[in-house]
């Protein structure tokens, strides 16, 4: 009984996701080139992030509706590495690595998998330049905003065996935006 109870509440949420998508599509209207971004509101500060949607059309979809459905209010940062990443959310269906986008940045984005093919929710924003995480993970958006909220989670004391930090700090909701291009 239990069990289907929550297969009808994960497809009513998944229906609800797919109907805000297409809402988000409309919207959008004919301005295909529309730059979306969304922040990140943490206990710790905002974080805005740019996301690639023309070169990472499905990772962008899949966070985008996410985000949409509130997914990621609530969710703890569960991994918190100093110089190296940050990583929150929890396990869904998203796209495989694309292999072109690379890890130049502080700030770089990616979904976070489990292998060829196993991308879910969770996703992680780098403290530096990472190379070696080029062809490995998904990079669909970069932080254009809200650096001071990264440094402070880079300060987090932590668990040295898993890297969680000591006291919880987490997403508290996101905010979607749709910019248009000037015509």
């Amino acid at each position: 009984m239990a069990s289907i109870g929550k297969t009808r509440m994960a497809t009513e949420k998944a229906t609800g996701v797919k109907i805000r998508m297409e809402t988000l599509k409309k919207r959008e209207g004919e301005a295909k080139s529309a730059m979306r971004s969304v922040t990140l509101h943490t206990d710790v500060g905002d974080i805005k992030i740019e996301l690639f949607c023309d070169a990472c059309p499905k990772a962008s979809e899949n966070f985008l509706a996410l985000c949409a459905s509130d997914y990621y209010s609530g969710c703890v940062f569960i991994r918190n590495i100093k110089g190296f990443i940050f990583q929150t959310g929890d396990e869904q269906v998203s796209p495989a690595p694309l292999l072109f986008l690379q890890h130049t940045d502080r700030g770089m984005v990616s979904m976070a998998n489990n292998g060829p093919n196993a991308n879910a929710s969770q996703f992680f924003i780098t403290y530096a330049v990472q190379p070696n995480l080029d062809l490995k993970y998904t990079l669909f958006a970069r932080v254009i905003d809200g650096f001071d909220a990264l440094d402070e989670l880079e300060k987090l004391p932590v668990n040295p065996k898993n890297y969680r930090p000591h006291v919880d700090k987490k997403i508290n909701g996101v905010t979607i935006h749709v910019n248009h291009p000037a015509t």
